[in-house]
């Protein structure tokens, strides 16, 4: 980054890092500090470590060698001393042993001083010293016979006496310098450790600090950011898609933010658009079920108000027919004979309609209905038809369910008169009433549920959310699959009424009884002739309750009740 940029340039600059490169950047100066704290800290531990092998291996030892020095030329003193006033060879040991104790010495500190420059000064000071003393004094009484005094002992006693002090005087510099030495090596040790121990908490504190800035850093930059980002989607997620997503962190997490803010407002614009379209909808819902009430009322006043004409219309044509048949021309009871079946057929179709606009506005107290008896019952209104046709009927034991006994009777006589209606002139005709119990949608939903979670429901439950399976099959002329929709329609045939006679109402009544009723009715694929339609009812349905207004406006358009002169015949 240069070093002229502007300060708003270089906070653009960095508002533009990312994790990735702060941890890079992070982590590299994390790295460059380390490595020089490990520099100095192992330097400081090379030197520490140096001092102590110097103060070890040579200080301590020169000192020691020196001593041992002195010791060596003090025995070689004290021995020559003796031997010389006595000639007693014992006295002699001492020299002797203090000649090799001096070379042992001599040569340890030729190998300890070989980088002391002062101390090989010394060391020769204090050898050459000794020389002079030993040529002296020491070799000649040494090399003295044995068994009597030797008289150059005492002739030169002063003069070796004053030549051993100024070796003692060049020991004790040689001591005096090498323990100074020492002494310094000490100090030098001490400084080095203590350095050495300042480097190690210096280390040991910037690491302390570089945690706490790492984590401080990974607070501030990431965890804080992520939680911000997280409150702001669980947010949107529990509806508040006006609430703003918060852009905070570095430049990728920003960037994920700017991207789940711009997934906000898609999905905000998006249920904005889905509120209006539900809105439309329910409005054009209320608009469509306000229709279908008019339009089931206007069929039902229509129908109502046609019986009075039409019963005239009828009445005069049967009139017309007792009194004049006969009396006039074949093509005048044709006409006649045509008007009274036109208006018979009106009769029905009327009837029909007002039964068909009924299911589904008036609902009565659903109750137990016995489908045996019930299904006994409609086989007796239509004994007469079964026994023509030659019809062999069969049936399953049928259970009892809830619902409105005259509506699944008039299912019962439409699929079974309809056995009978459309059955084949090349064969017996052959009616079988079936039933099986099936699971409802949301048992078998909660089903699949249970198999995946490895749970069991409650059989009761599952028995109460059931459906029964009734099937009525025949082997008459049956029906193409092509017209398996198109068979429940209100007036769609797909015979002509001359052939097969009817208004076209009676399966598109049983579907809206069966759906009323919470089934469904459908054709069935069959393998061989005939037809099989299959509906479905409730075990035990929850009815809906019938608001207020609907019951009361269903009431009023029903008319003056069973006393009303133009109320329709039971549909059955």
């Amino acid at each position: 980054m240069s070093a002229g940029m502007p300060p708003s340039a270089r906070q653009g600059v960095i508002r533009r890092w990312t994790t990735r490169r702060w941890l890079r950047v992070g982590v590299g100066a994390a790295l460059v500090l380390l490595a020089v704290l490990s520099g100095v800290g192992v330097w400081a531990m090379d030197r520490a470590t140096s001092l102590t092998h110097e103060l070890v291996d040579t200080r301590s030892p020169s000192l020691t060698n020196s001593v041992r020095l002195e010791t060596a030329l003090v025995n070689q003193e004290t021995g020559v001393r003796g031997y010389g006033l006595t000639g007693d060879r014992q006295f002699l040991e001492p020299y002797q042993k203090g000649l090799a104790d001096q070379k042992t010495a001599v040569d340890r500190l030729g190998e300890l001083l070989v980088d002391n420059a002062r101390g090989r000064s010394d060391l020769r000071t204090v050898l050459d010293r000794a020389r002079t003393w030993q040529e002296l004094l020491a070799v000649p009484v040494a090399s003295a016979p044995a068994g009597a005094p030797v008289p150059l002992a005492t002739e030169r006693a002063d003069a070796s006496k004053a030549a051993f002090d100024r070796l003692r005087e060049a020991m004790t510099v040689q001591q005096d310098h090498l323990r100074d030495a020492r002494v310094a090596a000490v100090d030098d040790l001490k400084s080095a450790e203590r350095l050495r121990n300042l480097v190690f908490a210096t280390i040991a504190a910037v690491i302390a600090l570089m945690a706490v800035a790492v984590f401080e850093g990974l607070r501030r930059g990431v965890n804080q950011p992520l939680t911000r980002l997280g409150d702001d989607a669980r947010r949107v997620t529990r509806g508040d898609f006006t609430h703003h997503i918060t852009l905070s962190g570095p430049a990728d997490l920003r960037a994920l933010g700017a991207d789940v803010e711009s997934m906000r407002r898609r999905l905000a614009d998006e249920l904005g658009t889905s509120e209006r379209q539900r809105r439309l909808l329910d409005a054009r819902t209320a608009d469509l079920k306000r229709s279908n009430e008019e339009l089931e009322q206007f069929a039902y006043i229509a129908s109502h108000d046609l019986q009075e004409p039409l019963r005239k219309v009828s009445s005069f044509s049967q009139l017309l027919q007792r009194r004049y048949g006969g009396r006039l021309d074949e093509r005048a009871d044709q006409y006649i004979a045509y008007a009274v079946d036109g208006a018979n057929r009106m009769q029905v179709l009327i009837n029909d309609l007002l039964a068909f606009s009924r299911v589904g506005r008036l609902d009565s107290d659903r109750e137990p209905v016995d489908l045996d008896a019930l299904v006994d019952r409609t086989f007796d209104t239509l004994s007469i038809s079964i026994e023509e046709s030659g019809a062999r009927v069969e049936r399953d034991d049928l259970p009892t369910v809830l619902g409105d006994a005259t509506q699944l009777g008039m299912v019962w006589q439409n699929l079974i008169s309809n056995a009978v209606k459309f059955r084949s002139p090349d064969r017996t005709p052959e009616i079988r009433v079936t039933v099986a119990e099936v699971p409802g949608p949301q048992a078998a939903a909660d089903r699949a549920d249970d198999h995946a979670t490895g749970t069991g429901g409650a059989g009761t439950e599952r028995e109460a959310r059931g459906m029964w399976r009734f099937t009525v099959r025949d082997n008459g002329i049956g029906i193409d699959q092509a017209y398996a929709d198109r068979i429940f329609v209100i007036f769609q045939r797909l015979h002509t009424k001359d052939r097969y006679p009817g208004s076209g109402i009676g399966l598109a009544m049983c579907k809206k009884i069966v759906e009323h009723h919470g089934g469904t009715i459908t054709l069935d694929a069959t393998e061989g002739p005939g037809t099989s339609i299959s509906f479905t009812l409730p075990r035990r349905p929850a009815l809906p309750a019938i608001p207020e207004g609907e019951a009361a406006e269903a009431d009023g358009a029903d008319g003056a009740g069973p006393e009303d002169p133009a109320a329709p015949a039971d549909p059955r």
